[in-house]
């Protein structure tokens, strides 16, 4: 079965920066498109960024577009997030997502497998 594994999050500043790391097992890995999705206290989960099977299409929200950077290590079966310039709305838990399909999505319900989830705490 498919299982991710996030870490890297933390406490950090605003103005710092942070990379997530998403461990994935169970099937090959750079056959399907990832995600990386956020939900911060009382809110809804919300789309963060996602990258294609091979890399080469990502997409990004709008509040993360220049700040953060989505990308795959095929043979390492790891998905990143680089953020930078980090602000305190970027607070919440993190999560990587796996879809059933080579381009990525906005909508978490096209994402068949999901992390436990990172917490990401930036100070203001």
């Amino acid at each position: 079965q498919v299982q991710l594994v996030e870490s890297g999050g933390g406490l950090v500043q605003a103005g710092d920066s942070l990379r997530l790391s998403c461990a994935a097992s169970g099937r090959t890995f750079g056959t399907y498109a990832m995600g990386w999705f956020r939900q911060a206290p009382g809110k809804e989960r919300e789309f963060v960024a996602s990258i294609s099977w091979s890399g080469s299409t990502t997409d990004y929200a709008d509040s993360v577009k220049g700040r953060f950077t989505i990308s795959r290590d095929n043979a390492k079966n790891t998905l990143y997030l680089q953020m930078s310039s980090l602000k305190f709305e970027d607070t919440a838990v993190y999560y990587c997502a796996e879809r059933n399909y080579v381009g990525g999505s906005r909508f978490a319900n096209n994402y068949a497998y999901w992390g436990q989830g990172t917490q990401v705490t930036v100070s203001s």
